[in-house]
């Protein structure tokens, strides 16, 4: 068995050689330009790690694997035009480096191209591959979508939000491990199972992203926390914070989280202290050990031999772990 990391360098690799030079230049240089930017590359390296739990051959799942990241990347470039996001791993966005239409059209491009690498799995499991992943994308769409919608609605349940973060971010880590394990011959238990493991642990990895954000070393984490608390973001924080709240406290953040602060340093520090007292960050940890757990139930169903899971096992307990 490959580890992750000798799997994420097979896939870097892989983009190192793929070069889009059709023309107009105009709509393919961004699209080489945001690939080139990199990132872990988890998704494409978890697909190539479930297609080998099964004994398949990793080789027949690169295209489809490179088809999952190509896709993942066309989602932030459409994500940083919505939020108007100046920086993407430390380099100007898309949107920003040339313009809006831009973007807009080079983003619809990668989506036709996500597709047609996907449509490059093994032909007798091409229906199924590409079944589960139109469902991601749909999924990841409607999860965006709540994510916008909750800017505007007061009345977001814990429930709702991680329904949308289940939706927006899980579900693409589930998709690329389920979609290996086809390709590596599974069985529709095994296949479900696997996806399951994926999906618990995607919400568990944006649950640490959100306590991340609030009260993370910022040395560690490489940016300033609080960018949540001071965009007003709904984020498990705040939802567990205002149902434990009560009174002056319950009233004071909900008027934090209606301001747009000329001092995003003192609204940090006021919410961080509501947070505190209320002992928010000892609740989100208690909801991550929840999913995590129930990710490890889901992998201890599938039916291969311990020692080809432990490289699954060593990858959730990282994400679980990691201080950045």
């Amino acid at each position: 068995m490959h580890t992750l990391e000798d799997l994420q360098q097979i896939i870097n690799d892989s983009f190192d050689k793929l070069k889009f030079d059709q023309k107009p230049k105009e709509l393919y240089d961004p699209i080489n330009y945001i690939l080139d930017l990199g990132g872990k590359r988890l998704r494409p390296a978890l697909c190539l790690l479930a297609c080998e739990l099964f004994d398949g051959v990793i080789q027949q799942a690169i295209s489809p694997a490179l088809g999952i990241e190509i896709f993942h990347n066309f989602t932030l470039l459409h994500d940083d035009i919505m939020d108007e996001a100046p920086i993407r791993r430390g380099k100007p966005t898309v949107h920003i480096k040339w313009n809006p239409n831009v973007a807009i059209l080079s983003g619809d491009t990668m989506m036709a191209l996500a597709y047609d690498y996907i449509m490059k799995a093994p032909g007798e499991f091409q229906q199924e591959v590409f079944s589960v992943f139109n469902k991601t994308a749909i999924e990841v769409c409607e999860g965006q979508q709540y994510d916008m919608n909750f800017e505007i609605q007061d009345d977001v349940s814990i429930s709702d939000y991680l329904e949308m973060i289940r939706l927006k971010t899980a579900v693409l880590l589930a998709g690329s491990l389920k979609i290996g394990a086809i390709i590596g011959g599974a069985n529709k238990e095994d296949a479900e199972n696997i996806y399951l493991f994926g999906e618990k642990l995607g919400v568990a990895f944006q649950l640490k992203d959100d306590l991340l954000d609030a009260f993370s070393d910022e040395n560690k984490f490489g940016k300033k926390t609080g960018g949540d608390i001071v965009t007003n973001k709904k984020t498990f924080l705040y939802l567990k914070a205002f149902e434990m709240a009560e009174g002056s406290n319950k009233e004071l953040l909900g008027l934090l989280f209606q301001e747009n602060p000329i001092d995003p340093a003192k609204k940090i520090k006021k919410v961080k202290e509501i947070y505190r007292e209320l002992r928010v960050e000892a609740a989100t940890k208690k909801e991550i050990e929840l999913y995590y757990n129930m990710a490890l139930n889901y992998l201890d169903k599938v039916n291969v031999s311990p020692e080809k899971k432990s490289e699954l096992v060593r990858f959730a307990y990282q994400l679980k772990q990691r201080d950045y």
